[in-house]
């Protein structure tokens, strides 16, 4: 007999016996086996925002690696056209039939998406991959705010315009930013924003057959450009292997892993990890790209963070923020 048998029994036959401290500790043992789960239920999808992130910067460092076989435009065509492939045969999006609104805030959020992209490879063509990161972000952080009237969010609209301002080339850090790649940066987050809005309105009523149209509209409004700029290089076969990493580390795999994630992570602690991604940028720049940044401009892309986090960790719950992670 196994030797948990005898106690068991004896369990059985003296219920009395049990003290009230042992009791209680039974009662308290639900709630701990109950938060025990929550943490480990929401572990993985943690675990796996936190990949997407990754993913996300990684591809970008490995596009701005094909900036000097096929330009910024170059690149941002193979990535749209790439990914929209990817995304046609995942979602098949054929399947759906839009109203006419639907279809022209589908185009809106593919516009936006085209432009997005290739003004943020535009700037990382200019300024470092961290700094680009943190200048875009201002844009949903903009969204983010806007939808907020409380006290606390003007703190929050400070403490990015500092960063902006520390980041800003008025001669402070010891290698001045370009400021046409600053305003690239900035306008691609402007065009994040609208991403944001329209995606938001878009994803209402189909989802991730939605996302795939959208990288269909942007595909078609810059694939031309890039051809332009680029020709026959887009299709040669020494860059097609970083390109498809680009396609799927940039597009595929983030938005696949951060769906998942959304459905299992609260928004709150969803904008607050997303939060992160300036300083990843600023990481996987250093890494993979040798762009070291000054202490001035690592305290600017911190502030930006900060003032993201605590955008989203303050959110109530009607004007929580819902950041989305360019596709």
């Amino acid at each position: 007999m196994p030797p948990f048998s005898a106690s068991k029994t004896s369990a059985n036959k003296s219920p009395a016996s049990k003290s009230p401290a042992s009791k209680s500790a039974a009662s308290k043992s639900p709630a701990s086996k109950t938060a025990a789960s929550n943490a480990r239920s929401i572990a993985l999808p943690v675990a796996v925002l936190v990949v997407a992130m990754f993913s996300f910067q990684i591809g970008a460092a490995i596009a701005k690696q094909l900036f000097p076989a096929v330009g910024a435009s170059g690149a941002t065509a193979l990535r749209l056209g790439l990914a929209s492939l990817l995304l046609l045969a995942v979602w098949r999006p054929w399947r759906i039939r839009p109203s006419t609104r639907e279809a022209w805030i589908i185009v809106a959020y593919g516009l936006a998406l085209g432009a997005m992209n290739i003004l943020f490879y535009s700037s990382l063509s200019r300024i470092p991959l961290g700094i680009a990161v943190a200048l875009e972000f201002t844009g949903p952080l903009a969204v983010a705010i806007a939808a907020s009237r409380r006290l606390i969010d003007f703190a929050w609209i400070l403490l990015a315009a500092g960063g902006l301002v520390a980041l800003l080339p008025f001669g402070t850090p010891s290698k001045p930013l370009d400021p046409a790649g600053i305003g690239l940066a900035l306008a691609a987050g402007v065009c994040w924003a609208l991403y944001i809005v329209f995606g938001r309105k878009a994803g209402n009523a189909h989802g991730g057959q939605t996302a795939a149209l959208g990288m269909v509209v942007a595909a078609v409004a810059i694939v031309p450009i890039g051809i332009a700029h680029a020709g026959a290089a887009l299709v040669a076969p020494a860059i097609l292997p970083a390109a498809f990493a680009v396609a799927v580390l940039s597009s595929a795999l983030p938005y696949s892993l951060e769906m998942y994630a959304l459905t299992r992570v609260p928004t709150r602690t969803f904008g607050v990890l997303m939060s992160g991604d300036p300083v990843i940028g600023a990481l996987s720049g250093l890494i993979f790209l040798g762009e070291s940044l000054s202490v001035i401009q690592w305290a600017a892309i911190l502030s930006i963070m900060l003032a993201s986090a605590g955008s989203a960790a303050t959110a109530g719950r009607q004007d929580a923020p819902q950041p989305v992670e360019p596709v």
